[in-house]
């Protein structure tokens, strides 16, 4: 037997967290039912057998004292000049010795403090190869879909494709969010010998909007107005998802005030409260050039002056 450390290719140093992940890949690259790598069968044993060690407190900490080797098994003590002592009084036998590293540990036994959860996830809670060729859960796939807004405000079922091939029609809640994953259970990889299929996980995505841009559950919305509307104020209609709505724009609006039209935003979804619709109007001018315009605005420059930017420098 190899050094754990070596099997899993790791250092010395490495944390509970790098131990667990370096055996998930290297289980499932030499996983015997799925792995064409060559002895796929003996690497996996041999990863098994490492995890055992490294994967439990006391064994990696017994192993990293010497005390066991690395198939666990307990390893003589070593004294100066053990070998030529007498057996007087004062001699030493390494034959009395009693190893005792917990009730869990018992050495060559394979498979058995490795952590449940973790075979439960890759192999249906057995390790292929060890105690058992019964029926496997297949693994789950993952996949991804993208929707239009309206159709993650609203709910609706959108056509996937599989990554088994099927394309089949999902179902999309109202206000699911950016990220959000869709289980379908059943539809992922077969079961080795007659197990379950897994499931397939489908992370929804919302496809970009010509108008709205989303932050949590509020929309934002670039709104232009005509300099009179902004002047002389006015009603305006303006679109949201569920179409559009009348909104009045105060007289003397300046560019950029942002208007708030509450319960126009994403919808509620679990925890989640409804969002907004935030409006930012932005004064749009007239399109190619208008004399009147222009010498409107050099009689206001030059009668009513006024500095916007007073107060910055």
């Amino acid at each position: 037997m190899r050094d754990p450390y070596q099997v899993l290719g790791l250092a010395k140093t490495a944390g509970a967290a790098e131990i667990k992940s370096a055996f998930r890949k290297l289980a499932k690259k030499y996983h015997p039912d799925q792995s064409k790598e060559p002895k796929a069968k003996e690497r996996f044993a041999e990863i098994g057998s490492a995890y055992e060690i490294l994967g439990d407190e006391k064994k990696r900490a017994a192993f990293d004292r010497g005390e066991i080797d690395a198939e666990g098994k307990p390893r003589a003590p070593q004294f100066e000049g053990f070998g030529a002592a007498p057996r007087g009084a004062g001699a030493s036998d390494f034959r009395n010795f009693n190893f005792d590293f917990g009730p869990e540990f018992s050495p060559g036994r394979g498979g058995g403090s490795i952590d449940p959860e973790i075979l439960n996830e890759m192999f249906g809670g057995r390790a292929p190869g060890r105690g058992g060729r019964g029926p496997q859960r297949g693994e789950d796939l993952p996949a991804a879909v993208t929707v239009p807004l309206a159709m993650a405000a609203g709910g609706g079922s959108v056509r996937v494709t599989l990554p088994t091939g099927k394309s089949l029609d999902v179902d999309v809640p109202p206000g699911i969010e950016d990220g959000k994953q869709i289980r379908l259970r059943g539809q992922g990889a077969p079961g080795a010998r007659s197990g379950p299929a897994g499931d397939v996980i489908i992370t929804v995505h919302y496809a970009p909007h010509p108008l709205f841009k989303v932050e949590g559950r509020d929309l934002r919305l670039d709104f232009p107005i005509t300099l009179y509307e902004a002047v002389l104020g006015a009603k305006v209609r303006l679109p949201t998802l569920d179409g559009a709505v009348e909104m009045a724009i105060p007289a003397g609006t300046s560019s950029g005030r942002v208007l708030r039209l509450r319960g126009k935003g994403l919808p509620a979804a679990g925890e989640l409260g409804q969002g907004d619709l935030l409006a930012t109007l932005r004064i749009a001018l007239p399109p190619g050039e208008d004399e009147g315009l222009r010498a409107l605005m050099r009689e206001w420059r030059d009668q009513k002056p006024y500095d916007p930017r007073s107060g910055m420098a």
